[in-house]
C-alpha cells in the first residue's frame, strides 16, 4: 500500500487515490492440486492427509474438499474419524467390501514438492499482476495493485487475476479487494469457494459491522469467546466498545482489534523476508505420557524440520523443542551450537535430549524448531567444540498458553499478525498476519474457511530461549505438511520470517477459512 500511516483510512492519499489491496487465497489448495493431477477427482470427495494406509494407526487430515466436508470430514481431524465418516474408495472397490462407492471418497498423501511446484506457477502470475506481493503461505498472498488499476475497474482487474490462475494453473482462488490488508483478507474469506468480494473505500465499516467478532482479522476463537463474554458479539459491537477497556483486558492487541473492527489498518503490503526460524509441531489426539510415542513424534518432526531447512538452503545455530502440557501450558527449551550447521542427525539428537526433561509427563503437543538461520555459504561450525545452552535456553519456564490470535512472522504493534500456529518467544521480525509457514494461529481453530489447516504457526522466535510462549489457549491441531506426522492429531509448520511488519495478532488469525493446513509459503 502507499502512503500508509500518513492519512486516515478511507481518505484519499496525496495523489487522490485509495490503496487497492488484493488478498488471493487458493480454495482447498491441496485437494485442488490433486484434482489437477487426477482430473477424475473433480467433483468427488477428496481428502489429503496421512495415516490412512493399512497398518497405520495415527494420522490427520491436511485438507478436505467441500464434497468431503459434507460427510463431516474436517482438516486437522484424526484420520480414523475421517475414515469412519467417509470410507476410502479403495475399500469400496474391493469386490468383498460392503462399502457403498457412493458413500466413499478418495484419499491422497501430502505431496509437498508437487504443491510447491503448483504454488510457484500461481506465484508467477501474482508477481506479473502487481508491483508488490506479500507471499503469506503456499496458498495465499497480498497484492498492492494501487499503481496497476483504479477503483472504478478494480473488480475487473481482480477477476482477470482469478481467471488467469484458473486457466493457466488449473486451480481456483477466492479474492478479496479492499483499501487495506485486513479488510481484503476478510473479503476473500467471505464468499468461498471461487469468490470475489470488493469492499470499496468508505464501505469498510459497513461491510464489517454485521460480521461476527471472530471474523475480524486477528481475532481467533479464544479471544472471540472472551469478547462475547464481555457482550461484544459483532464487529460493530467491537468498533463501538471502549478502547481503554479493551487495552486493559488484552493489552495493545485490544487497541489493534478495535482499530481493525473500525476498518482501520495502515500496514503497507511489503514483501516477505527470509525466515528466521523453521519449525514443525504436532498435537496428539489426546494428552499422552507415553515416552516412546513422544520420542517417535519428535523424531518425525526433527527429520521434517531438518529436511525443510536443507531444501531452503538454511543452516542453523539453535535447536529447540516445544512441549504443551495440560491444560495449555507451553514449555520451550533450546540449545545453541558453536556455529551454523546442517546436521539432521544433530537436530534429532538435541531435540530428544531436550525432550527428556518431560519424561513421564502428559503432553498434548510437541514441536521442533531450528533458528538463528544462516543462508550464506560457508564452513559449518566444528561440532567437536560441543554445544551449550544459550542464555537461559534450557532453563525455559512454562506459561499458560494464551490466545495470540495473530498470524504473522514478526510482531509490531501496527502489524499484529500471526500464522496458524503458535509463536515462540521472539522473532520481532516475523509477520503476524499471515498463514502458511510462518507463524501462529489458534490451536483450537484448526480449520480455514477453505477446509485446509494452515501449517504455519510461528513459535515465538528470536528468543530461542526456553521458557514460555504465547500459544493459543485453544490448542489448534494442524496437520503435518511435508512428511506427515505419526501418532498425532495433526502437525504444523512454522516459518518465522524477518523483515515483516505484520503483527502477531494478525498472523495467527491468518488461518485459511478453508480449514486447510497450509504447508508452507509461496516463497
Amino acid at each position: 500500500m502507499t502512503g500508509g500511516g500518513s492519512r486516515l483510512p478511507g481518505t484519499p492519499d496525496e495523489e487522490g487515490s485509495d490503496p487497492i489491496v488484493l488478498h488471493v487465497d487458493m480454495d482447498c489448495f491441496y485437494a485442488a492440486c490433486e484434482r489437477r493431477r487426477e482430473p477424475k477427482l473433480e467433483g468427488e470427495p477428496v481428502v489429503v492427509g496421512m495415516g490412512y494406509e493399512g497398518g497405520e494407526t495415527h494420522g490427520a487430515v491436511a485438507t478436505a474438499s467441500y464434497e468431503a466436508r459434507e460427510y463431516g470430514v474436517d482438516s486437522a481431524q484424526a484420520i480414523s474419524t475421517a475414515l469412519e465418516r467417509l470410507p476410502r474408495m479403495a475399500a469400496a472397490e474391493d469386490p468383498e467390501s460392503e462399502v457403498d462407492p457412493d458413500e466413499a471418497g478418495y484419499y491422497r498423501p501430502v505431496d509437498m514438492d508437487y504443491y510447491e511446484s503448483v504454488s510457484a506457477e500461481v506465484k508467477e502470475i501474482l508477481h506479473e499482476s502487481a508491483d508488490v506481493v506479500r507471499e503469506v503461505s503456499i496458498d495465499e498472498a497480498y497484492l498492492d495493485v494501487t499503481d496497476r488499476t483504479a477503483w472504478e475497474v478494480a473488480e475487473g482487474f481482480a477477476r482477470h487475476v482469478k481467471h488467469r490462475i484458473d486457466r493457466e494453473v488449473g486451480v481456483t482462488a477466492s479474492v478479496g479487494v479492499a483499501p487495506n490488508m485486513s479488510a481484503a483478507k476478510i473479503a476473500s474469506d467471505h464468499d468461498k469457494p471461487d469468490g470475489l468480494v470488493v469492499v470499496e473505500p468508505g464501505e469498510v465499516s459497513e461491510f464489517l459491522a454485521p460480521l461476527g467478532v471472530g471474523e475480524i482479522h486477528g481475532v481467533g476463537p479464544v479471544t472471540a469467546r472472551k469478547l462475547r463474554e464481555m457482550g461484544i458479539d459483532t464487529a460493530a459491537d467491537l468498533a463501538a466498545a471502549d478502547r481503554a477497556e479493551l487495552e486493559a483486558r488484552f493489552g495493545e492487541r485490544g487497541a489493534e482489534m478495535h482499530r481493525r473492527a473500525r476498518g482501520e489498518d495502515q500496514r503497507e503490503v511489503t514483501p516477505t523476508g527470509r525466515p528466521k526460524s523453521l519449525s514443525r509441531e504436532s498435537a496428539f489426539t489426546e494428552a499422552t505420557d507415553d515416552d516412546d510415542r513422544k520420542r517417535d513424534q519428535v523424531r518425525t518432526l526433527a527429520e521434517a524440520v531438518a529436511d525443510r531447512a536443507r531444501r531452503k538452503g538454511a543452516m542453523y545455530r539453535t535447536i529447540g523443542i516445544k512441549a504443551v502440557t495440560p491444560p495449555y501450558d507451553v514449555n520451550t527449551r533450546a540449545k545453541s551450537l558453536p556455529g551454523p550447521v546442517d546436521e539432521p542427525e544433530l537436530v534429532e539428537e538435541v531435540a530428544l535430549d531436550l525432550l527428556s526433561e518431560f519424561e513421564g509427563l502428559a503432553v498434548r503437543k510437541v514441536g521442533v524448531r531450528v533458528s538463528n538461520l544462516s543462508f550464506a555459504a560457508g564452513e559449518q561450525a566444528s561440532l567437536g567444540d560441543g554445544w551449550e545452552s544459550s542464555a537461559g535456553e534450557s532453563e525455559g519456564t512454562s506459561e499458560r498458553e494464551t490466545d495470540a490470535d495473530a498470524e504473522s512472522e514478526s510482531a509490531t504493534p501496527e502489524d499484529d499478525q500471526r500464522s496458524l500456529g503458535e509463536q515462540w518467544d521472539g522473532d520481532a521480525a516475523s509477520d503476524p498476519g499471515e498463514s502458511g509457514d510462518e507463524t501462529g494461529g489458534e490451536p483450537s481453530d484448526p480449520a480455514d474457511p477453505d477446509g485446509q489447516v494452515s501449517l504455519g504457526h510461528e513459535w515465538d522466535t528470536d528468543g530461542d530461549a526456553g521458557g514460555s510462549t504465547t500459544d493459543d489457549a485453544e490448542g489448534r491441531e494442524s496437520l503435518a505438511s511435508d512428511g506427515g506426522s505419526s501418532g498425532a492429531g495433526g502437525s504444523t509448520d512454522d516459518e518465522s520470517s524477518s523483515g515483516d511488519e505484520s503483527s502477531e495478532s494478525d498472523r495467527r488469525d491468518e488461518s485459511d477459512p478453508e480449514g486447510q493446513v497450509s504447508l508452507g509459503d509461496f516463497g
